[in-house]
């Protein structure tokens, strides 16, 4: 049971350095993290009387 532990936390870290290295190579290798942009424009009625 022990070594079964050892293993997933092993497996753990090694996920967590794969997805860090993936955040920071991400952009070298072409995958674009930034979320799509574009202007919102809603009219504001204001009751100022």
């Amino acid at each position: 049971m022990g070594k079964l532990i050892k293993f997933v936390i092993y497996l753990a870290c090694l996920a967590f350095l794969g997805v860090v290295g993936y955040a920071y190579l991400g952009p070298v290798l072409g995958t674009d993290f930034d979320a799509p942009q574009q202007e919102i424009r809603k009219p504001v009625v204001l009751n100022a009387d």
